[in-house]
C-alpha cells in the first residue's frame, strides 16, 4: 500500500502518509494514484481541478468553502510548513463546528484528505510555504463562503502569536452561525 491512512478526530478527514524511497540521491515518492487512495481512502472521488499556491510566514488563507458545489480537496506541501485546518460545517452532522488541524510539511510529506462539507484553511508556519491541492469541484467564485479565521464557536487554536496576515474577503468572513 503506498499510504498509511491515519483517522483525524472528524470522521472522514484523513491524513495520508505516503511511501517514501530515499537514499543518498535524494528520494522519491508517487504524491497521488487514484486507485491506490480509492483503495487506501474507501473514497472514489474525481479530480476536476489542480490547485498551487505560495505564501509568506504568518499568511492564514481560509476558512473557505462552496455552498452549492462543495469541493474535496487532497492537500500537501510542496515547501514549507503550514498548520491545516478543516472545520465541520455539515449542519446535521454529529461533528458540526468541530475542527481538526494537522501540520503538513515539505518535510513530513504529509497529506490532508478534506471532504465535500467542511470548511478549509491553512497558517503558514514557515517563512514560505508552496500549497498544492487537488479538488473535487471546480472553483465558482460566486458560491463561496468564508467563515472568519477567529470564529469563537469554532474556537480553532491556531498556532501564531499576533494577527495573521490575511486577504480583504478572509478579513471580511463571517460567524458560522
Amino acid at each position: 500500500m503506498p499510504y498509511t491512512v491515519i483517522e483525524t478526530a472528524l470522521p472522514g478527514v484523513l491524513i495520508l502518509e505516503p511511501r517514501v524511497f530515499e537514499d543518498e540521491r535524494g528520494f522519491f515518492f508517487e504524491s497521488f494514484n487514484a486507485q491506490d487512495f480509492a483503495q487506501a481512502t474507501g473514497v472514489d472521488s474525481v479530480f476536476v481541478q489542480d490547485n498551487h499556491s505560495a505564501s509568506t510566514k504568518g499568511v492564514l488563507r481560509g476558512l473557505h468553502f462552496q455552498k452549492q458545489h462543495p469541493q474535496g480537496k487532497l492537500l500537501r506541501v510542496a515547501v514549507g510548513e503550514i498548520f491545516d485546518v478543516a472545520v465541520d460545517i455539515r449542519p446535521n452532522s454529529k461533528t458540526y463546528a468541530q475542527w481538526v488541524g494537522v501540520n503538513l510539511s515539505a518535510d513530513n510529506r504529509r497529506q490532508l484528505w478534506v471532504p465535500e462539507g467542511f470548511a478549509h484553511g491553512f497558517l503558514v508556519t514557515s517563512d514560505v510555504a508552496e500549497v498544492m491541492y487537488k479538488v473535487t469541484d471546480y472553483y465558482r467564485p460566486s458560491d463561496e463562503g468564508c467563515i472568519v479565521w477567529n470564529d469563537p464557536t469554532i474556537g480553532v487554536s491556531w498556532p501564531i502569536d499576533g494577527l495573521p496576515v490575511l486577504s480583504e474577503k478572509d478579513a471580511r468572513g463571517e460567524a458560522l452561525v
